[in-house]
């Protein structure tokens, strides 16, 4: 029953991610789930693996770029009716399954998963115990970062740099003319958060697989965006 409970998950997922763009579409989804369940085989003892798989399912269906949810509504709250409305053929529902404190932890699991919220709780002091201590945070949260580094890393990032209309580059004279705001480009996020992944991996698995990725991205924007050819982008 819990196979058919998380494959009706998946559903739901698919359905709900076929309204963003390809940088968080359900193949991300999927993928963040392979590498969750991964890093989660390789921790002793195990964290809650259903917990994992679910909470890697549903990361993405509130993500604030593209869903704003009704004021004053929690993510528990949000996922609650969702987890309701999804039952097994004997007519038990994926919240029943779950029941109501890991129905909470998922919640929690995916409000805390984003870079964005990692690093403001860190510049605010905000962060607790929970968040060094808890296992299928880590999981899911290692995978997601795995995700928007290496190879798939780079095409996720021009994926949503054309979805959002952001800018690839912005030549420096742009940005001293305040044409546009700092930072705005799609280089500038890789050095201003892709290239720091690495370094917020919270398990040995996470960052023995983000070695390799982190190394793969580093080289691309060395060699991409070396002197010579931010002149050809001026020549051309």
């Amino acid at each position: 029953m819990e196979r058919e409970i998380v494959k009706h998950i998946e559903q739901v997922m698919e359905e709900a991610m076929k309204r963003y763009d390809p940088s968080h579409d359900a193949l991300h989804v999927k993928r963040v789930r392979q590498t969750a369940l991964a890093i989660a085989k390789t921790l002793s003892p195990p964290p809650d693996m259903l917990v994992v798989e679910v909470a890697a399912l549903m990361h993405d269906m509130a993500d604030k770029k593209y869903v704003k949810l009704e004021e004053g509504k929690s993510l528990f709250e949000h996922f609650l009716p969702i987890l309701e409305g999804i039952q097994a053929g004997d007519g038990t529902t994926a919240a029943a399954l779950l029941g109501r404190d890991r129905v909470e932890l998922v919640a929690k699991v995916v409000e805390n998963v984003s870079w964005t919220t990692e690093k403001k709780l860190r510049e605010t002091g905000a962060l607790a115990p929970w968040h060094s201590s808890c296992k299928e945070l880590h999981c899911v949260q290692d995978a997601d970062r795995l995700d928007a580094i290496g190879a798939f890393g780079i095409m996720r990032c021009a994926a949503y740099s054309s979805a959002t209309n952001r800018p690839l580059y912005v030549p420096e004279e742009d940005y001293a003319s305040n044409k546009y705001p700092k930072g705005y480009s799609a280089i500038d996020h890789f050095y201003d958060k892709l290239l720091h992944i690495k370094e917020r991996l919270k398990t040995d698995a996470g960052r023995a697989m983000g070695e390799k990725r982190h190394q793969t991205l580093a080289t691309d924007s060395k060699n991409a965006w070396r002197p010579e050819t931010r002149e050809e982008l001026i020549l051309t």
